[in-house]
C-alpha cells in the first residue's frame, strides 16, 4: 500500500468506474487518444482529492471542494501539479527574477565589478573584501563609501539593490526600471471636433460621462464662466480647455484663478491626471495598455534603451561583459560566461565565487536540459508560451528539494524538439529520483519509451473513453489487444511504406533576405500546392520567420518589416492564420456558440411546435439574454465562489441545477431531449441526433475529423488548451468551401494529439491541399513532419545561434543533411518507423 496510489470506481466526467494502481516513486506516463479521460483522472480525480485531504488536514474544510466521484484512493501524497498557463502576468517579472539567474548575477557584479568613476573616467577595480552570504539584507541599512584611486573623488560603494531594476538604488530614473516609458496619445483620447456629449473624449462614456458633465459644469458656474458641453472642443477657449484637459488642481487652470478655492462638487479631475492614475493603478499587471483602449503609446526608454538600469550601473564590468550584456545574452551563453569567471579572475578574488559556483551553473544547467537554453534573462515571462512557462516552473521545482510529492504534469513536451525531449526526460527522472511519484500526460513516444510505467485510457474519446485499456511497459502496451497506443506502435514497427509527395502547382512565395530577431536568411521558398513543415529547435526563428515575416506578406503596402521583398503573393488568394493564442477570457462563450451551431440550435427549438404553442422565440432558447434562462446564474449553470488566497470556485447553481434555462423552456424537446440536455452532450454524441439537420451536421462532422469529438457544446472556450482552440478554428473554416487558393499558416497543430489523432489531422490538412490550397506549419511532430511535401528547417540551435537556413527540401533530402538536428531525426523514422 505505501509503495502505490490505489484508486477504485473512479467515475469523473467520462470514467467509467476505473480502478488502477498506481507505483510511487516511478516515472509514470499516462496515454491514450485527446479526450479519453486522461486529464480527468489525473487532475479532476488525483489532483482534486490531494488538494482536498490537504485542506482538510489543515481545517481549512470548505463544503466548495467537491470530493471527486470515486470510490475511495488511498496511498495519496501531497501533489503538485505543473500546468501550461502563464500565471505571472507582471510585465516587471523576467526570466532572470523568477529563477533567481538575476539574484545570482547581480551578486557577481556588486563583488566583482569593475566601475568608472564618474568624475576621472578612471577604472576602479573590486576591492575583494570578504563576501558573507548571497543576501541584500546587510546592504539595505547604510551606505558606505569608496573613493577613487586616481582622484580621490568619493562614491557610494555598490552593493545588490544597485543591481536591481526593481528597486530605486539601481533603476533607470526615466522609466522607474520597466525598459520602456509610456506617454498619452492625445490624438486618441480628444475629437476636437466633437463635443464633450457628443463623444469629443474617448475615455469618458455612459455614466461615467454624465456624472463627469455635472461636475464640469458645476465648476464653470463656481469659478463664475460657462462650460458648454455640447460645444465642439475646438471652440473652447484656453481655461475650459485647461479644466477638461488637466483638472481644477493642475497648476495650467489655477494660473487662472490664482485665489479661487475649489468646493465639494467642482473637482474635476482632468482627463489626463485621470488616465495617468488609472494606468498607475494598473502598472503591475500585462496589458493594462489595452485595457485603457490603446491612448498610451509605449516606446523603448530613450534614457537606458531598455536595458533599465541607471547609467552608472550599466558601466560596471565583469570578465568584460556589462550587467545589461549579460542580460540579453541566451542562458546558454551565462552558463558558459559563468564557467570560464574562474580563468579570468584573479586569485584574490575566487573566494568570493564559492557562494554561487554550486549552484547557480546548476540552475542554469536544469533549465538547459529541459530546452530552453535560448531564453534570455531579460525576456518577460508574460511572453513565454504555455510549454516554455510549464518547463521553466519544471526546472525549478528540481531545486526545491522536496521528496515525497506527487508531481502531476500536462504534456511537458509541447513545442519541444525531439532533440531536448531526452533532456527533459532527464530533469523528469532526476525528480523522481529525489524520492518522488512522477505523472505526467503525454503522446510523446520517447517519453513513453521513458516511463517505468504506462497507464492507456480508451480507446476512443469522450464517451467511448473511459477505461483502462494497457497497463505496463511499452511492449507490455504493444502486445494489449485493446491498446489504442500499442496498435499504433505495432503498425510502426512494419516497414515504412514508400511516400509520394506532392510537387506543389509549380509557382513559390521567395522571401528575400530575412532579417528579424535572430533571423537572417538570404533567400526562402515556399512552394504552393502543397503541405510545407517549418522545422528547428525552440527558439531557433520558426514563428518569427511564419507569423511575423510571411503572414504580413498579404498586407497592402511597400513597407515590409523583417525582410526586403516577399514575392509570388499574387497567386494566394486570402491569409488564413491559426496560432495558438487563447481563444478569449469570456466564460460566456462555449464550443456551441464558437461554431455557431448554437444559433441553428435555438431556430431548431423555436421552430418546435410545443414551444410556438408556449409562444418562445429563439431568443428563450438563449442564455446570453434574459427571458428564457436562469436568472440566478444568468445562463451559466454554475456560480462563482469566492475562495480567499486560492483560485475562485465555480459550483453548480442551486436554482436550475445546471441546467441554465427556467422549467418552461426545458420542457420544450427535441427527440426526447432538452436544448439543456444537448448542451451537456459531446459533439461526438449528438452526431446521430442532429445529422439529418444540414446546417449544422457538416459542423459536427468536421470537429470530430479534427479530433475534437469529446467535447462538449456548452464547455466555455477558456477551458481549452492552445492546440483544441486551434483545431475549432480549423473545422469552422474547413466547414465553408474556400473560393480561391487560401494560404493556411498554422503553429503546431499537433499540440496534445496522440499520433492516431496526428494520422486524422493529416487527412484534413490533405484534404486542404488536394482542394488547391497551400498549409504551412510550424511543427516540432516527426508524425507530421515526415509526411510533408516539403520541409524548411531552421536552427541549427535557438536564439542568437539559431536564425538560419539549415535545409530545405523533401523530407528525404533534408533527412540527408548532416548539419540538421531535424534531419537526423528524420532519417531514423522514415525508415525505422517511429
Amino acid at each position: 500500500m505505501k509503495d502505490s496510489i490505489v484508486i477504485k470506481g473512479a467515475r469523473e466526467n467520462n470514467l467509467k468506474s476505473i480502478s488502477l494502481t498506481i507505483p510511487k516513486y516511478k516515472l509514470v506516463v499516462l496515454t491514450g487518444p485527446s479526450g479519453s479521460g486522461k486529464s480527468t483522472l489525473a487532475m479532476d480525480t488525483l489532483q482534486r482529492e490531494c488538494q482536498r485531504q490537504y485542506m482538510d488536514s489543515m481545517g481549512l474544510t470548505s463544503d466548495s471542494i467537491g470530493k471527486p466521484k470515486v470510490d475511495s484512493i488511498a496511498g495519496l501524497s501531497p501533489s503538485i501539479s505543473v500546468g501550461q498557463h502563464v500565471t505571472n502576468r507582471n510585465p516587471r517579472s523576467t526570466v532572470g527574477t523568477v529563477t533567481d539567474i538575476y539574484t545570482y548575477v547581480r551578486f557577481i557584479f556588486s563583488r566583482l565589478g569593475e566601475r568608472v568613476c564618474p568624475s576621472c573616467s578612471g577604472s576602479i577595480p573590486p576591492s575583494f573584501e570578504p563576501s558573507g552570504q548571497l543576501t541584500e539584507e546587510d546592504e539595505d541599512l547604510n551606505p558606505q563609501s569608496i573613493y577613487c584611486p586616481h582622484c580621490d573623488a568619493e562614491l557610494e560603494k555598490l552593493g545588490m539593490p544597485h543591481f536591481s531594476f526593481n528597486k530605486p538604488e539601481g533603476a533607470c530614473e526615466a522609466c522607474g526600471g520597466l525598459g520602456h516609458v509610456a506617454s498619452i496619445h492625445e490624438a486618441a483620447v480628444f475629437n476636437p471636433e466633437l463635443s464633450l456629449r457628443g463623444g469629443g473624449v474617448a475615455s469618458l462614456n455612459g455614466v461615467h460621462r454624465d456624472i463627469q458633465i455635472r461636475i464640469l459644469v458645476a465648476a464653470g458656474k463656481h469659478y463664475g464662466f460657462e462650460f458648454d458641453p455640447d460645444q465642439p472642443l475646438k471652440d473652447y477657449g484656453d481655461i475650459q480647455r485647461d479644466l477638461l484637459y488637466y483638472g481644477v488642481e493642475s497648476e495650467a487652470f489655477k494660473r487662472h484663478f490664482p485665489n479661487v478655492k475649489p468646493v465639494q462638487g467642482t473637482k474635476f479631475e482632468g482627463v489626463i491626471p485621470g488616465l495617468w492614475r488609472r494606468y498607475k493603478e494598473k502598472e503591475g499587471e500585462s496589458g493594462a495598455q489595452e485595457k485603457d483602449g490603446g491612448f498610451f503609446r509605449e516606446q523603448l526608454c530613450p534614457e537606458c534603451h531598455g536595458a533599465r538600469l541607471k547609467k552608472e550601473i550599466r558601466l560596471v564590468r565583469v570578465a568584460g561583459a556589462s550587467i545589461s550584456e549579460v542580460s540579453d545574452w541566451s542562458l546558454g551563453e551565462v552558463y558558459t560566461w559563468t564557467e570560464g569567471l574562474q580563468a579570468v579572475l584573479p586569485a584574490e578574488g575566487l573566494h568570493l565565487l564559492e557562494p554561487i559556483l554550486h549552484d547557480m551553473p546548476t540552475r542554469l544547467k536544469r533549465i538547459i536540459d529541459v530546452g530552453l537554453g535560448y531564453l534570455s534573462m531579460n525576456r518577460q515571462t508574460v511572453t513565454l508560451s504555455g510549454g516554455e512557462a510549464q518547463r521553466l516552473r519544471l526546472a525549478s521545482l528540481l531545486g526545491s528539494g522536496l521528496t515525497g510529492v506527487l508531481y502531476i504534469l500536462d504534456e511537458p513536451t509541447t513545442g519541444l524538439h525531439p532533440r531536448d525531449t531526452a533532456g527533459l526526460i532527464r530533469v523528469l527522472q532526476e525528480l523522481r529520483d529525489l524520492g518522488n511519484t512522477v505523472l505526467v500526460i503525454e503522446h510523446d513516444i520517447e517519453m513513453m519509451r521513458a516511463a517505468d510505467h504506462l497507464i492507456d485510457i480508451g480507446p476512443g474519446a469522450g464517451l467511448y473513453g473511459g477505461t483502462v485499456v494497457g497497463e505496463g511497459s511499452l511492449e507490455d502496451l504493444m502486445a494489449s489487444e485493446r491498446s489504442v497506443t500499442g496498435a499504433y506502435l505495432r503498425e510502426e514497427s512494419l516497414p515504412a511504406p514508400i511516400r509520394v509527395r506532392r510537387k506543389g502547382n509549380g509557382q513559390q512565395i521567395t522571401i528575400r533576405e530575412a532579417q528579424l530577431r535572430n533571423i537572417r536568411i538570404p533567400e526562402v521558398s515556399f512552394p504552393l500546392g502543397s503541405l510545407v513543415s517549418v522545422t528547428g529547435v525552440s527558439g531557433s526563428g520558426k514563428s518569427t520567420l511564419v507569423f511575423d515575416i510571411l503572414a504580413q506578406g498579404g498586407q497592402d503596402g511597400p513597407e515590409k518589416t523583417g525582410c526586403k521583398e516577399i514575392t509570388g503573393m499574387g497567386h494566394v488568394g486570402n491569409i488564413v492564420i491559426f496560432d495558438q493564442t487563447p481563444m478569449g477570457r469570456v466564460q460566456r462563450s462555449n464550443v456551441a456558440t464558437y461554431t455557431d451551431v448554437f444559433t441553428h440550435l435555438r431556430q431548431l427549438f423555436a421552430g418546435l411546435p410545443e414551444a410556438k404553442e408556449r409562444k418562445l422565440t429563439s431568443k428563450h432558447f438563449s442564455f446570453n439574454t434574459p427571458g428564457g434562462r436562469c436568472e440566478t446564474c444568468q445562463g451559466l449553470g454554475v456560480l462563482s465562489v469566492d475562495m480567499n488566497f486560492l483560485p475562485d470556485l465555480e459550483v453548480k447553481c442551486h436554482d436550475c441545477k445546471g441546467r441554465r434555462f427556467t422549467e418552461e423552456v426545458l420542457q420544450v424537446q427535441y427527440k426526447g431531449l432538452s436544448i439543456s440536455d444537448l448542451l451537456n452532450m459531446s459533439v461526438q454524441e449528438s452526431l446521430p441526433i442532429l445529422q439529418t439537420e444540414t446546417k449544422m451536421a457538416g459542423i459536427i462532422t468536421m470537429l470530430c475529423e479534427v479530433g475534437l469529438g469529446y467535447l462538449k457544446w456548452g464547455q466555455s472556450v477558456k477551458t481549452l488548451s492552445g492546440g483544441e482552440g486551434q483545431r475549432i478554428r480549423l473545422a469552422k473554416e474547413l466547414s465553408k468551401p474556400s473560393k480561391n487558393h487560401t494560404l493556411y499558416l498554422l503553429d503546431e497543430p499537433t499540440t496534445g494529439l496522440h499520433p492516431t489523432d496526428i494520422r486524422q489531422l493529416h487527412v484534413l490538412l490533405n484534404k486542404l491541399v488536394d482542394t488547391g490550397n497551400t498549409v504551412v506549419a510550424v511543427e516540432h511532430s516527426l508524425e507530421l513532419i515526415r509526411e510533408s511535401d516539403w520541409v524548411i528547417d531552421i536552427g541549427p540551435e535557438g536564439g542568437a545561434a539559431g536564425g538560419q537556413l539549415v535545409a530545405q527540401g523533401t523530407p528525404e533530402q533534408v533527412a540527408d543533411v548532416p548539419a540538421s538536428y531535424t534531419g537526423m531525426f528524420l532519417k531514423r523514422v522514415l525508415s525505422e518507423g517511429i
